[in-house]
């Protein structure tokens, strides 16, 4: 078989099988309208979800601490805000001290005012 046969034959039975793809119905046909993306999916936020809020107060900042009324009797009065801490619930927390004390407390941001 020569070149230009064997390459004819190639064309041929290349052919044949686009025609048999085309009229044999096909499961899954490939959108043309799918786009592809690297990076990976992301999931969606939901309406209904509350917008995270931010602390009261900032770092150095003087409030007025109001101790709980059960417990430790604590010292009531100004402090300065010294570390920002995590929410425990729906309340937020800070590392507070007082001018006249040697160590920091941790208070909860409903037990403070501002000064």
């Amino acid at each position: 078989m020569t070149a230009k046969k064997a390459s004819k034959s190639v064309r041929e039975s290349i052919g044949k099988a686009r025609k048999t793809a085309a009229r044999a119905p096909s499961a899954v046909k490939p959108s043309s309208k799918m786009i592809r993306t690297f990076s990976p999916p992301v999931q969606p936020v939901a309406a209904h979800e509350v917008p995270v809020r931010a602390h009261k107060y900032r770092i150095g900042e003087t409030v007025y601490y109001t101790s709980p009324t059960f417990g430790r009797a604590a010292a009531t009065g100004s402090y300065t805000v010294v570390k920002l801490l995590p929410s425990e619930g729906d309340d937020y927390q800070y590392r507070i001290k007082s001018s006249g004390e040697a160590f920091e407390r941790v208070a909860k941001e409903s037990q403070l005012d501002r000064a």
